[in-house]
């Protein structure tokens, strides 16, 4: 069932339905979770957790997406577990959920959808909407990176920049929703079920224990969610005693879930270089602030200059992130001197999308 967790009204699952009758975000009513002999270790993709996914997807669409490395390594004097997610098809953690959600939409018989992304959730639906047979349009801010626009117009998609920020965008795919299902990766229920999947490979990767920690990037904060969501099935099934904490990073230049963690009505906006998070009002702000505080985590806003300073430092360990998602190596330094991170933690550092996504900003820095 889909679950409003705000009203606690539950509806069909339905492909077609994207939020609820009021307009509120929706959510799946929890699984049961999966113990280790649940897991398929024939497939090499996330779907080897396909126990722990509703809907009874019978064929996915897939490109061999998840199943990302996880390197141990050092950020400054902090010992941590940096996920690469640009090991993904399309070059980002998307691909997580729009594996699930394309899915749906292909097994209920969609033939055309419309997406509104600043880049990496656009791409990533254009890949899976080619791998499906699915005609894509993509509303993408105007100013948004052409190395993402590229890449779906590549896949076969139609691309619309449209003029203003963000939430213009968002604002536009809202209007032609009413005429194409709208396969929005911060609406869409079945993308969360997607994104909760790195929960459970991490579970895996770390012999099925839970890390301490898990540091990301929040825009709309769908790795939070999706790791509250993993997290909690396997808690909740008896397969881990704790959450980890959800340590979660906005760049200062637009963090309004940092605003609200900390209480703060005054939220400021500016130009950031980690374009991927420049999302001024999280569709889903109460239910990333929930999962936060239940996890025992804490948020912190990043300027500008640390950002650069982390892309140039990844880089120098062989590590090509993009600005966006270098954003959450930076917050690990705040992080410690906070006592959040504390010493013989277990700690991942989840890189969100490869450096090659965002050439021209990189260029900028290195060129």
């Amino acid at each position: 069932m889909y679950l409003d967790t705000r009203s606690g009204r539950t509806y069909p699952i339905d492909a077609g339905r994207w939020r609820g009758d009021d307009g509120a975000p929706l959510t799946v009513t929890p699984s049961p979770g999966i113990g280790p002999d649940d897991v398929d270790t024939g497939v090499r993709s996330l779907w080897r957790y396909r126990a722990a996914l509703p809907g009874g997807i019978g064929r996915p669409v897939s490109l061999g997406e998840g199943c990302t490395p996880l390197v141990e390594g050092r950020w400054g004097e902090t010992v941590v577990r940096f996920k690469l997610e640009w090991f993904s098809p399309t070059g980002s953690f998307k691909d997580r959920g729009t594996t699930v959600m394309m899915s749906l939409l292909a097994q209920a018989g969609v033939d055309a959808v419309v997406e509104d992304s600043s880049g990496n959730g656009g791409s990533s639906v254009a890949a899976y909407a080619a791998a499906a047979g699915i005609k894509a349009r993509i509303l993408a801010p105007e100013g948004t990176s052409p190395a993402k626009v590229l890449q779906s117009k590549a896949y076969g998609a139609e691309v619309v920049l449209v003029p203003g920020d963000r939430s213009a965008t968002s604002a536009r795919a809202l209007r032609e929703s009413a005429d194409t299902c709208y396969a929005s990766h911060n609406w869409h229920p079945f993308f969360l079920q997607g994104t909760k999947t790195l929960a459970y490979e991490l579970w895996e990767d770390l012999g099925f224990t839970a890390p301490d920690n898990v540091v990301t990037v929040a825009g709309a904060g769908s790795i939070v969610l999706g790791c509250d969501l993993g997290f909690g099935e396997l808690l909740a099934a008896g397969r881990i005693d704790r959450l980890p904490r959800l340590l979660v990073a906005q760049p200062s230049n637009c963090a309004p879930i940092d605003a609200g963690f900390h209480g703060r009505a005054d939220v400021a906006f500016a130009p950031t270089i980690a374009e991927g998070t420049a999302i001024r009002e999280p569709v889903r702000l109460p239910e990333v602030l929930a999962a936060i505080r239940r996890s025992g985590g804490d948020v912190a806003a990043i300027p500008e200059a640390d950002i650069v300073a982390a892309v140039r430092g990844l880089a120098g360990m062989g590590l090509y992130a993009e600005p966006t998602s270098a954003t959450a190596a930076a917050a690990v330094d705040v992080f410690t001197a906070r006592g959040a991170i504390r010493p013989g933690d277990t700690t991942v550092v989840v890189l969100t999308g490869s450096g090659l996504k965002a050439a021209t900003a990189m260029g900028g820095l290195f060129g």
